[in-house]
């Protein structure tokens, strides 16, 4: 007591003002924080958590052991064209890919089975981060497993269109005549789910799966061009926060996180599509 009452009047202010900051400082950071998470949350509240991926890019000491580090090399050629075959392919090319269009509605006519397998083989030959190769193809052709996965996609969806998307992304859906009704889920001969795998699974451990996403993601867009090429349809659906139960029927392991559902088969009689127009060329490439 002595020793408070013996310091001065300016000390004691100077004490008070110091923890008056101090007290200020430590509210405005937890109100940042409060404000930051309140932020994420709110940009995140119509992703799909079952996509997280915590893989880390590190050395894969697996792939060391497995000496992976020694496959060897080989020659590599390809074919050479003449510059007005190169225009012409290419020309060729983006004239059967720009016909391409998300349909749906799908005939219930069967696909050859072989045809699907050579569209998986396609997909399957993408670039992926250290030729890992993190996806996963899951054809579906029964009817009650596709019955049963339209059931969970519609439940989610529904819930998707009514509070998870937001009013101006169910506004911009609208013409597109979509909702969260799915017939083609059970009307498509073939249903295709792509799955990303986290990382892979080896008798040593765990195998690290680098840029699996965008490795997927390239792999899918393989799929959608040798389903153009075949002549048959689909319409890329993500089957937002239906992935852990659609695993579970399907018994795939939990390194595995659904992506991409597409629904595959010829166009139904009288199928339509929106008459969208694509961006010219100037509005999406920058040449310099």
């Amino acid at each position: 007591m002595a020793l408070f009452s013996s310091l001065t009047p300016v000390i004691i202010a100077v004490i008070c003002i110091c923890l008056a900051v101090l007290w200020s400082s430590i509210k405005k950071e937890t109100g940042e924080r409060k404000v930051k998470t309140e932020e994420r949350t709110s940009s995140r509240r119509w992703a799909d958590e079952d996509l997280g991926d915590e893989t880390e890019l590190m050395v894969d000491e697996n792939a060391k052991a497995m000496g992976c580090d020694n496959i060897p090399h080989i020659p590599y050629s390809a074919p050479r064209y003449s510059e007005d075959e190169m225009i012409c392919r290419a020309n060729k090319f983006y004239q059967q890919m720009n016909a391409r269009r998300s349909i749906r509605f799908i005939s219930e006519e069967m696909v050859p089975r072989e045809v699907i397998d050579s569209i998986i083989r396609t997909a399957g030959t993408a670039p992926s981060g250290a030729h890992t190769e993190p996806w996963t193809f899951v054809v579906i052709e029964d009817p009650e497993t596709k019955h049963q996965i339209r059931a969970i996609i519609e439940e989610e969806e529904e819930i998707n269109y009514k509070k998870r998307m937001g009013k101006k992304w169910v506004s911009d859906l609208k013409q597109m005549r979509t909702n969260w009704i799915k017939d083609y889920l059970d009307a498509a001969p073939y249903l295709i789910l792509v799955f990303k795998q986290t990382y892979g699974i080896l008798p040593t451990g765990k195998k690290t799966h680098y840029y699996n996403e965008i490795s997927v993601s390239i792999s899918c867009g393989i799929l959608l061009a040798a389903l153009q090429n075949a002549g048959l349809v689909t319409v890329t659906t993500t089957p937002l926060n239906c992935g852990p139960r659609v695993r579970v029927i399907l018994g795939r392991p939990a390194n595995e996180k659904l992506l991409l559902l597409l629904p595959v088969g010829y166009p139904a009689e009288g199928a339509t599509v929106p008459d969208f127009k694509r961006k010219p060329l100037d509005e999406i490439m920058v040449f310099v």
